[in-house]
């Protein structure tokens, strides 16, 4: 299913690198991409790995996929996913890098942008700096079939920004109780912005298929009766240590392990994902309405 060889050699990475910007050349701007924002509201419920493992997934099933580390003060997916870049969407908000610089691509294919503190600062830029970033931005969602944001936890603004701009918001919780109730704050703050998209839960470190369910039938059930949003079940993650043996060795555990029942309902999770996921008709692009946000 995956290849569990180690990172490819440089050779390897020219390869991958000259085959995207050549796609990029020959798709001409035609799509755009579905955008997937995988959130949580509270940390240490494996919402990035979760987003590194699932656009794994996507990329291997032929998709073109970007996966972009949204948290810019704890980005941590460089090693999660054992990525030596030297650059990240800081260099590019800074005029110093292009998109084709900053992003690094994995021996699967799949797009990889690193995250970095210096965000906030869209709030500084100039009108001239803003449009460039923007073109710049704009291009990544004409150029993927899929861009997976792996945002902070919490209901930050920036954390927000990202949602609501999506088209699916993934909320990852556990059964435990308070990440349950920062989960329904998440999907509360996105309801009282109006979010149009859809909005799913999957249900991490889960003892048992049955506590999994309950756990998303729980806040389905609050916020179908409070707020009158529909949350769909994206599906139920088990506990599972070859996670956290995957993380020591600094590789996601699709890769690590790939014959692993974790694995097998990660690819699950993934095609559920992707068959929900409907790119949005507005005319306004993802990063412009992030862009927006921030002024």
């Amino acid at each position: 299913m995956f290849s569990t060889n180690k990172a490819g050699s440089q050779a390897d990475k020219q390869v991958d690198k000259e085959s995207f910007l050549l796609r990029r050349m020959m798709d001409g701007c035609q799509r755009r991409a579905k955008i997937l924002a995988v959130t949580s509201g509270k940390g240490g419920v494996g919402k990035t790995n979760i987003s590194a493992n699932l656009s794994i997934c996507l990329a291997a099933s032929q998709k073109k996929v970007l996966l972009l580390d949204a948290d810019m003060s704890l980005g941590n997916l460089d090693v999660i996913m054992d990525i030596n870049s030297k650059y990240n969407i800081s260099h590019m908000i800074n005029g110093h890098k292009s998109i084709e610089e900053i992003v690094h691509i994995t021996p699967g294919g799949l797009g990889v942008i690193c995250g970095a503190s210096g965000l906030e600062g869209l709030a500084n830029v100039g009108e001239f700096q803003r449009q460039r970033l923007l073109k710049e931005l704009s291009c990544l969602q004409d150029d993927n079939d899929m861009i997976v944001i792996d945002t902070a936890a919490g209901i930050s603004k920036s954390v927000v920004g990202f949602c609501l701009a999506s088209d699916h918001v993934l909320v990852v919780t556990t059964p435990d109780a308070t990440a349950m109730t920062d989960a329904y704050a998440m999907i509360k703050v996105l309801a009282g912005n109006k979010f149009a998209g859809h909005i799913s839960v999957t249900v991490n470190m889960a003892r048992t298929i049955a506590e999994g369910k309950k756990t998303y039938q729980q806040i389905a059930n609050v916020a179908k009766r409070f707020l009158g949003v529909d949350v769909y079940d994206a599906g139920t993650l088990l506990r599972d240590e070859r996670l956290n043996n995957a993380v020591r060795m600094r590789k996601p555990v699709v890769l690590a392990y790939p014959k692993a029942q974790i694995t097998s309902s990660l690819v699950a999770l993934a095609a559920k994902l992707n068959n929900g996921c409907a790119a949005n008709t507005s005319e306004d692009g993802f990063f412009k309405k992030v862009v927006d946000w921030f002024f």
